[in-house]
């Protein structure tokens, strides 16, 4: 909820705030193609907001295109890339339906990552981590990953030990996953994308793994905002 009507959340004002910052250090040419972001504790100490902001507000720049993670190196200022989308007429209809799922998910996914970050046990852990290696390789060598990312939320919903949640993603399948609806995107097929969702779901992955349900939590929710965000500027939201 705001806290106060028509205001968005405080976090969400901050996160802003620090986009339109770094936003503009790229654009001046401050932080150039192939620089390296300054560290998440870096960013907190500067602008004195919480690794949660931080992290949503990069989630946001990558969203947009702007910068690039590297598992295990940092955050990366990316060439900037001219999208010519042409999506097809069925594309075109799948965004409203696209948008309320990822409202729906949004709203269970992240509570099943708390969930799943105390309930889950060791061989439900062991899933999850066979599901997100899975699509590192399917990544790897250029294959689908629709499947394999699904079955990693699917593995998520199970930890919680609660039927409703993987009940939830059943009904829906795979096509709870954006981008096997969007064929002609340049992002269902772009390593480099795919790279940055992987990275994603490491956060969520290891949030899980060390039981922080709070980190879990938002790892997934800036997840599936940075997918939200996408699909609304297709809507021209």
């Amino acid at each position: 909820m705001s806290d106060i009507i028509g205001r968005p959340p405080r976090r969400e004002r901050l996160a802003q705030a620090l986009i339109d910052q770094m936003r503009a250090r790229i654009e001046r040419g401050d932080l150039i193609v192939g620089a390296q972001l300054p560290t998440e504790q870096q960013l907190e100490q500067e602008f004195g907001v919480s690794r949660t902001v931080v992290r949503e507000a990069i989630t946001e720049l990558r969203a947009a295109g702007l910068v690039q993670p590297m598992q295990g190196k940092g955050v990366f200022v990316c060439e900037p890339q001219i999208e010519r989308l042409r999506l097809t007429p069925g594309e075109v209809q799948n965004i409203p339906e696209t948008l309320e799922l990822l409202e729906l998910r949004l709203g269970v996914e992240a509570e099943a990552a708390a969930i799943a970050a105390y309930r889950r046990s060791a061989e439900q852990e062991g899933k999850m981590r066979a599901a997100y290696d899975q699509m590192a390789r399917l990544i790897a060598h250029q294959q689908p990953t629709v499947e394999a990312d699904f079955s990693f939320h699917m593995r998520v919903a199970e930890a919680t030990n609660n039927r409703f949640y993987a009940q939830v993603l059943t009904h829906f399948g795979a096509r709870a996953i954006p981008r096997g609806q969007f064929p002609t995107l340049p992002e269902a097929r772009d390593p480099q994308y795919l790279a940055g969702v992987l990275a994603e779901h490491a956060e969520i992955l290891d949030a899980i793994g060390e039981q922080d349900s709070e980190r879990a939590r938002h790892a997934m929710r800036a997840h599936l905002l940075a997918s939200q965000r996408r699909y609304r500027r297709l809507a021209g939201r």
